[in-house]
Order: structure tokens, then C-alpha cells, then sequence
């Protein structure tokens, strides 16, 4: 299980160099997205490893409410753009 939360961890950086690399906000927000669901995907794995509900539920809400704002941020950016 070392070996996959390893693989996960090498997955993560993929999204963190295109969001360095690129100068687009929206390649940026979605390489955030990307980043902020592998992270929640892996505090669930380490929750059931660790039998950790509390954990496990701290994931569920990244998972859910974090890409929500991250949506809402762009539609922001949107409405800004068309002014």
C-alpha cells in the first residue's frame, strides 16, 4: 500500500509542473482541481488503511466542496473577463 499512496504522490506533482509551467488562469484552475481531487482520493485511501472515520469524512468534504468553489471561482473569473 506504500507503493500505491507513492504512486499517488508521483501523480500529484504531474498537475503542480503544468500549473507552474503555464501562464493560462484556466490550465491553472485546472490543474488545481486535479490537485485538489488526487488529494482528496488519497486522504480516503490512507483513512481505510488507518480505519479513521473522522479522516475518511474530512476527504468526502474536500472532495465535494472544494471543486465547488474552485467552480465558483471560475465562473467569477468568467464574469469579470466579459466586462
Amino acid at each position: 500500500m506504500n507503493l500505491a499512496l507513492i504512486a499517488m504522490i508521483l501523480a500529484l506533482l504531474i498537475p503542480m509542473y503544468e500549473a507552474w509551467q503555464d501562464e493560462n488562469i484556466w490550465q491553472k484552475m485546472l490543474a488545481f482541481s486535479s490537485i485538489a481531487t488526487k488529494t482528496s482520493i488519497m486522504i480516503l485511501v490512507v483513512s481505510v488503511l488507518r480505519d479513521d472515520w473522522m479522516l475518511g469524512v474530512t476527504g468526502i468534504i474536500i472532495l465535494s466542496v472544494g471543486n465547488a468553489g474552485l467552480m465558483l471561482l471560475a465562473q467569477v473569473l468568467k464574469r469579470i473577463n466579459e466586462l
